[in-house]
């Protein structure tokens, strides 16, 4: 029996499962590394952590389950998406990567839109530049560091770079270069005509692929730190986002996801390049071949509640360590006996700016309604209420365009919990299930992986055979029928605030630098 090796490269750590010839997975295992955020709105990683991360992470989950290296049959690598990688003509890093949630880059995308056009941009690439993209970044260091842009003579994304680092090979695939804003999505291939636009030289880019496709092999050097054979297939793989759909199983009409991790991702399912005229939501080429998704992403989802956890946890951390359970447990626990609504609490979860559907990096936290009624459980829900809410927005932009939607899924953190379960339901308005997977995209590209190595014949055909739906969620109208009289309410605050929200930019920048 052969195994299937899938590799996420996160935000804040790696994850890499192993799953056996039926696609049940034997062992997971994880490794952290750090972020840094070297100004206001700014942050950055260093490649080198995610390669030493995967090695470790590779070497644990074969440890764990007692596999040899010479079972595996094939690798899927998955990873944040739109980070800037630049590698010098010694393919050394020149700088460290600049990240998703970066928002450094908003007068780049202010040029972008200028040179290429509003309308062309959306017709080409599907998507308005935004702060997260990495055409603004590499954009950014050509303008603020031009002896780094000079160095520089290949561009990759995360995971792009862990399978160079595997393989010697530069290689990328539709999904994950989809958020680029330099690939023409409806045709699948890098746009000549944003690139002579922005002038950026497209022998930097790696070659593109579908995400099953075998992309590149195990070199020598690299066998020897991951503890595999030698030769061993490497495919395409795909951005997270698409790689969690496919552990999710989000791969035909009417199967929709709502994954809650650090950032919250709406996801559906479409077979033509549909775009929202507005941009507020993303439409990316899919993992599964000539497919396409539309995806509303909000910056900082679960990173809300960690955020909160890390600030107001103290105790619960103190607790949980007394009786041996997870401090979040006990912190949602404790939200769940406040009333829904919160007396009239409302957070705006805008830690680190917006994406969807605000496209605002200039965004910012708050709770608003504060009274000496409200304690920490009143704080905790309201700050879950509006991430859940935050969601909510992503699903309606999504129904607007005329996407079926007949299963929410939920996934990621939010899934974890039968309590954000359950108020996903009475949020959304519409029943929630979960499925018998946990892993999220590591899991979703070792599904890649069996495709490329003829486990399966198709992405399909590894979904209906390794996914199925467990519990489900049911609305309760009661508490639905308080959100539907709250969600209006909670919307406006933004628009109430958005000029605020300049302002107080301004003059942290200029108080700060």
């Amino acid at each position: 029996m052969g195994y299937l090796l899938g590799s996420d490269i996160g935000t804040t750590g790696v994850k890499t499962v192993l799953c056996d010839d039926d696609g049940s997975v034997v062992a997971s295992t994880s490794a952290e590394y750090p972020c840094y955020n070297p100004r206001p709105l700014w942050s950055e990683q260093e490649p080198t952590d995610w390669w030493k991360g995967v090695c470790k992470s590779v070497r644990a989950v074969l440890d764990e389950a007692g596999v040899g290296g010479d079972e595996v049959d094939g690798i899927g690598l998955s990873g944040q998406m739109h980070g800037l990688v630049m590698l010098d003509e010694n393919d050394e890093v020149i700088r460290p990567a600049i990240l998703w949630n970066d928002q450094r880059t908003g007068d780049e995308c202010d040029e972008i839109t200028e040179a290429v056009g509003e309308d062309r941009l959306m017709e080409l690439v599907c998507n308005p530049a935004l702060t997260g993209f990495t055409a603004p970044k590499i954009l950014w260091v050509r303008k603020n560091e031009p002896g780094n842009y000079e160095q520089c003579r290949r561009i990759l994304l995360p995971k792009d770079y862990v399978r160079f680092r595997m393989s010697g090979e530069y290689a990328t695939e539709v999904s994950d270069a989809s958020g680029m804003l330099l690939l023409n999505v409806p045709e699948r291939e890098w746009s000549d005509e944003v690139l002579d636009e922005l002038d950026i030289d497209k022998e930097m880019l790696p070659r593109c692929h579908e995400s099953a496709e075998v992309t590149a092999k195990v070199s020598e050097s690299a066998a020897q730190d991951l503890g595999v054979m030698p030769g061993t297939p490497i495919v395409g793989g795909a951005g997270d986002q698409a790689a969690g759909a496919v552990g999710n199983g989000i791969v035909s009409h009417g199967v929709i996801s709502a994954t809650l991790g650090t950032s919250g991702v709406v996801f559906a399912f479409s077979d033509s390049p549909a775009t929202d005229p507005e941009g507020r939501v993303h439409t990316f080429c899919h993992a599964v071949p000539g497919q396409w998704h539309v995806m509303g992403v909000m910056l900082s989802a679960g990173g809300s509640l960690h955020w909160v956890h890390d600030k107001l946890g103290d105790a619960e951390r103190m607790r949980a360590e007394e009786e041996g359970r997870d401090s979040f447990d006990i912190l949602t626990e404790e939200a769940a006996e406040a009333v829904p609504g919160s007396e009239g609490l409302f957070f705006l979860p805008y830690l680190t700016g917006e994406r969807t559907p605000h496209a605002n990096p200039n965004a910012k936290g708050a709770w608003i309604g504060l009274t000496p009624r409200h304690g920490k459980q009143e704080m905790v829900r309201s700050t879950m209420e509006g991430i859940t809410f935050g969601m909510k927005d992503s699903l309606e932009i999504i129904r607007g365009m005329g996407v079926q939607m007949d299963q929410i899924r939920v996934s990621g953190g939010g899934a974890k919990s039968g309590f954000w379960c359950n108020m996903q339901a009475d949020i959304y308005e519409q029943d929630v299930c979960t499925i018998n997977t946990e892993q999220g995209p590591a899991y979703g590209v070792a599904l890649l992986a069996g495709v490329g190595a003829e486990r399966w014949d198709t992405v399909e055909d590894a979904c209906k055979s390794a996914i199925r739906v467990t519990d489900r969620y049911k609305v309760d109208e009661s508490k639905a029928d308080t959100y539907r009289r709250l969600y209006p309410v909670w919307r406006q605050l933004y628009r109430d605030l958005e000029d605020s929200f300049d302002d107080i930019t301004d003059a942290v920048e200029e108080l700060y630098g």
